[in-house]
């Protein structure tokens, strides 16, 4: 009882950076890439204040080796950036459904490029969830209106799956995590120093940086270290099925806290995308 409720928690926090987001970035309070910047530089301090805390308890070493150090930082950056620029226009439970599908198709690729046995089940299921999001991304619907905007989800989707792919095998994903974290600061750093600079008459509100702060230390910071530390009592398959909640967790809280509307197109493409997900990371039968 105790895992499911940790589960359903960490599934709650990583919907809320959708909501967060949203709520941040849409309504004004604050620019895309400050909210990504806060958000990354509270991210950091957070994760590196628990790496810290358990090299303090238990003497693990700090630094968790080299491996996925050079492709992590870009592809969490590329995932922050497209993450907090797409929710200018797009609705939490659309932006979490776009960039969920894409993460997992792009897993899918990858398996796909390094030659992995791949059942017919994942490239039905791989099928089936391309099929919703390009039923959700059709003309007529709100995501359509912003092709511009999903384009930046679909992007953030792939820099996370990327950012997934070369986590794989690490033996402390907690501390690559932090790493890639604060590796990843002085690179936004650079980022935003060739930027146009930004509106002299918008600047950043308490309630757009509080926010921002909320959903780096928080729903990232430790909803990770959490999420780590729960993974390995549900497994890869079981923890795959968990994270087919989080777009229709992202949708209620855009509905509850945004007054955003669910619509019949959005429900049919989250009955595609996370129904193809479910088959393709069902665990095959035993015999």
């Amino acid at each position: 009882m105790r895992l499911v409720l940790l589960t359903v928690l960490t599934m709650t926090a990583f919907a809320a950076n959708s909501v967060l987001n949203r709520a941040a970035v849409g309504h004004g309070h604050i620019g895309a890439v400050d909210f990504a910047v806060v958000r990354l530089l509270a991210g950091a301090v957070m994760l590196g204040l628990l790496v810290a805390g358990r090299r303090a308890l238990t003497g693990q070493a700090v630094w968790p080796g080299r491996r996925g150090r050079i492709a992590g930082p870009p592809s969490l950056l590329v995932y922050l950036f497209g993450f907090s620029l797409a929710y200018g226009a797009l609705d939490a439970g659309t932006g979490a459904l776009i960039l969920f599908g894409t993460v997992q198709i792009t897993m899918f690729a990858g398996a796909l490029a390094a030659r992995e046995p791949l059942p017919a089940r994942r490239w039905l299921g791989a099928g089936v969830a391309f099929l919703g999001l390009v039923y959700l991304l059709a003309p007529g619907s709100a995501a359509a209106g912003s092709l511009r905007h999903a384009a930046l989800m679909a992007a953030a989707g792939i820099g996370w799956g990327f950012y997934s792919l070369s986590a794989r095998g690490t033996r402390d994903p907690l501390g690559a995590t932090a790493w890639n974290f604060i590796l990843a600061v002085p690179v936004a750093g650079l980022v935003v120093a060739f930027l146009p600079a930004p509106s002299p008459d918008a600047p950043a509100a308490p309630a757009g940086l509080l926010l921002a702060v909320v959903s780096g230390a928080v729903t990232s910071g430790l909803g990770y270290a959490l999420w780590y530390a729960i993974l390995p009592g549900l497994g890869a398959a079981r923890g795959g099925v968990a994270q087919l909640s989080v777009p229709v967790l992202a949708l209620a809280g855009g509905m509850a806290f945004l007054g955003e509307p669910l619509t019949l197109r959005f429900a049919l493409a989250s009955v595609l995308v996370i129904g193809g997900v479910a088959a393709a990371v069902r665990p095959p039968r035993q015999p």
